[in-house]
């Protein structure tokens, strides 16, 4: 079976100073993937360089076995770029038009990618927005009369209106109320086991990577240090950082003091280990 998405040694630096080096991962049709760090740990670089927001220095990305360009020019290939990956952020006023209707934004994306006939749209735009859990009343509401869940849902909509392949998720449920979240999360889930779309899932948030993702990529200062499926790495993990991401949720008789030491020696450890020739 053809991998849906194949990403091999990704290395993005900023002058010195090096953002992601050596991420490596497949995604089968339908799976989903979490991407878990700390700010700073390359979560949101990679994420970029999957949806040609950044350019790696190094390595590839390959979305059915063909591989992307690490720049695209003209408007077919960017066209063709945007239906191999999508992406949802973690605020959907990034993606979505403040002064346009949610179907008005729905049917403008269809348009962009080739519907050409106007009542064939409209129909699409109501099967995008059944998808989604939304209807009549809220196509014809402007961002700013929705509530939080409903945006959310308006922009995942709009990212599935060009069929991608996969679907990033840039911390795309942290800013919701939880029972918010486990909606948006319960639709996901929906989306990829019917739709057979990739989910590449980045968060802080290790119950949310728990709830939706079957592996775990786990990054610290840009390398991967760990990646496994997620129940097996969450139960039983195997990397220093990975268990100091564990210990770090609150918890009864969480001591903020001493993973604040083991943060500090864990990072004295790696900067004697990357002093070594």
């Amino acid at each position: 079976m053809t991998a849906l998405l194949e990403v091999t040694g990704l290395r993005k630096t900023y002058g010195p100073t090096v953002a992601v080096d050596g991420v490596s991962f497949t995604l089968p049709p339908g799976g989903a993937l979490g991407l878990v760090g700390e700010s700073g740990s390359g979560k949101t670089t990679t994420a970029r360089m999957l949806v040609g927001l950044e350019r790696p220095d190094a390595g590839s990305i390959s979305v059915l076995g063909r591989p992307l360009a690490p720049a695209v020019r003209g408007r077919a290939a960017r066209l063709a770029r945007a239906k191999a990956v999508q992406m949802v952020y973690q605020d959907p006023y990034l993606s979505l038009d403040a002064r346009l209707t949610v179907g008005a934004t729905l049917d403008g994306v269809l348009k962009l990618h080739g519907h050409r006939d106007a009542a064939a749209r409209a129909g699409r735009v109501r099967e995008l927005l059944a998808q989604v859990g939304l209807g009549e009343r809220e196509a014809a509401c402007r961002p700013r009369q929705l509530s939080g869940g409903q945006r959310q849902r308006a922009a995942i909509a709009r990212a599935l209106a060009v069929e991608p392949a996969v679907l990033v998720l840039d911390e795309a449920v942290s800013a919701l109320d939880v029972s918010v979240q486990a909606q948006v999360l319960n639709l996901l889930t929906d989306i990829r086991r019917e739709a057979g779309i990739g989910l590449v899932f980045v968060s802080h948030d290790l119950a949310v990577v728990r709830y939706v993702c079957d592996e775990a990529l786990v990054l610290w200062r840009g390398r991967p240090v760990e990646h496994r499926p997620t129940a097996e790495l969450l139960a039983e993990p195997e990397h220093p950082y990975t268990r100091l991401l564990l210990a770090s949720v609150p918890h009864p008789g969480w001591d903020p003091g001493e993973i604040a030491a083991r943060r500090r020696e864990l990072s004295a450890a790696d900067r004697v280990s990357g002093a070594r020739p």
